[in-house]
């Protein structure tokens, strides 16, 4: 395993090794105005929300590693200190990369990436007509994390409206992820987008008390088929399936697995974790248990 200390290699091969592990990131593409009012809008992807009361955002608009300088949004949050915070999905992803060229001060992102300026309510900066949700935001506070290329400012930032697309909301009235298609940032130039094909569901085991590994049969634990993942899922399971579920299931589901193999225990264990991984991939974890769990019950 590579080890790296930090202080002893270069900033801009360190920001390449923090963006290439550290991800993905969501995007925080902000519209912030200068000292003359002008307008800018500039994505980041050092960004996420910390709180829910109050509602706090929070992104960083770095110092350049190459030259040292602060950027437009930072500068403007200094002395007109709201912001707007657009989401970005894959709709719009190429015109907020068009938008994170370095144009000159004072020019306006919206007309050089075709964005429609819409008028906030709570904040002077406009919104992005164009974003699924808008977070109209004051800044609370910006905190410099040092003076040199590289170095954060931590735009600490309270919602005080938000607006959302009734397209990306489900019968219930709140946002659907595979209605918003998300985007969101990876190391170089790669992207990430949070479509069907890339989302996954676990369900959070905020009420429901896993047995833990500590707790696994040592054949399943030691398995070379069933990865971590797998043991994972296996463990997070609160009460194992009682005996006569599991020779129900084997007598239903595996007798044609344990006739054919019934001279063959190895073969036999090897094609129970197959099926129990396959299983798992399936989201079906008592069967899984079952499974395995037929294999003693023999």
């Amino acid at each position: 395993m590579l080890t790296i200390d930090p202080k002893e290699i270069a900033v801009p091969k360190l920001h390449h090794y923090l963006l290439g592990a550290i991800g993905p990131r969501p995007i925080a593409f902000a519209s912030t105005l200068d000292v003359d009012g002008n307008e800018n809008l500039a994505p980041f992807s050092f960004f996420n929300v910390f709180s829910a009361n109050p509602p706090i955002l929070v992104f960083s608009p770095a110092r350049s590693g190459r030259t040292n300088e602060t950027k437009d949004t930072y500068n403007n949050v200094k002395v007109n200190p709201e912001v707007v915070i657009n989401v970005v999905n894959y709709d719009i992803v190429h015109q907020m990369s068009l938008a994170s060229s370095p144009f000159a001060p004072g020019v306006s992102e919206f007309k050089k990436a075709g964005f429609t300026a819409l008028a906030s309510e709570a904040v002077a900066p406009k919104r992005v007509a164009e974003s699924p949700v808008q977070f109209e935001c004051k800044v609370i506070e910006v905190k410099e994390l040092g003076n040199q290329g590289g170095a954060g400012n931590l735009v600490i930032c309270e919602v005080l409206k938000i607006h959302i697309d009734e397209s990306v909301l489900n019968e219930d009235q709140m946002i659907d992820q595979h209605k918003i298609d998300l985007v969101s940032r990876m190391g170089g130039n790669w992207y990430c987008r949070a479509d069907k094909e890339s989302m996954f569901e676990i369900k959070k085991p905020m009420a429901s008390l896993g047995i833990g590994f500590d707790y696994l049969p040592t054949d399943i634990l030691n398995s070379t088929i069933l990865s971590g993942n797998d043991l994972g899922q296996l463990a997070g399971i609160e009460e194992l399936p009682n005996e006569t579920d599991v020779n129900e299931f084997k007598l239903l589901e595996l007798s044609d697995l344990f006739v054919t193999l019934e001279d063959n225990a190895a073969r036999l264990e090897e094609e129970l974790h197959l099926k129990a991984k396959q299983l798992l991939v399936e989201n079906n974890l008592k069967e899984a248990w079952m499974t395995l769990l037929a294999f003693n019950n023999g």
